[in-house]
């Protein structure tokens, strides 16, 4: 099963995540994107880390995601990605992408390509249960400026390569699941 939780900032998809992996009766392993780098996320990470059950696995894997699918994928276990946003968000910045849209140039990251067309490449090949969350951010205004304008866009392109390549999309708003496919 390929599943893709989708929602704005906090709809409850992690929630949602969390409640399909723990219904799936397989061993889960959490995939963690996220990275400290200030107090805020530092918060953030530890709310995500309270709410699991102490014999879930961890995988940090802030850029190389589908290296880390393929080295802990396997029949008996649920892997929950959280989340694609984070990681592309990471992706934009250790690569070239951020600066070519700060300097208004046509964004050409080699980075960003790699990682993406590898993860898309994995997800049909990985056994077990995969669900990842990601961020919808194409419903609000086109941002002014030229990073958050590369950000969205990569984004919405992410999103709709993944949902195609999953077996069930989920869109979470307010923290209710409206089944997309």
């Amino acid at each position: 099963m390929r599943e893709l939780v989708i929602g704005g900032a906090r709809s409850g998809k992690s929630a949602l995540a969390e409640k399909h992996a723990r219904g799936s009766g397989l061993r889960v392993v959490y995939v963690a994107t996220a990275e400290i780098r200030d107090a805020e996320m530092e918060r953030r990470i530890a709310h995500h880390r309270a709410r699991r059950p102490a014999d879930w696995g961890l995988v940090e894997a802030p850029l190389q995601l589908a290296a880390a699918l393929q080295a802990n994928a396997a029949k008996d276990t649920c892997l929950v990605v959280d989340c694609l946003t984070l990681w592309l968000s990471n992706l934009l910045f250790a690569g070239e992408a951020a600066r070519q849209a700060e300097a208004n140039e046509a964004i050409n990251c080699s980075l960003l390509a790699a990682e993406t067309d590898a993860l898309i490449a994995t997800l049909p090949q990985l056994p077990g249960w995969i669900t990842l969350v990601s961020n919808e951010v194409g419903w609000g205004i086109v941002p002014m400026h030229p990073i958050s304008r590369c950000f969205s866009d990569e984004q919405g392109r992410l999103n709709q390569r993944v949902a195609a390549a999953c077996d069930r999309v989920t869109l979470v708003a307010a923290g209710l699941p409206l089944v997309l496919k």
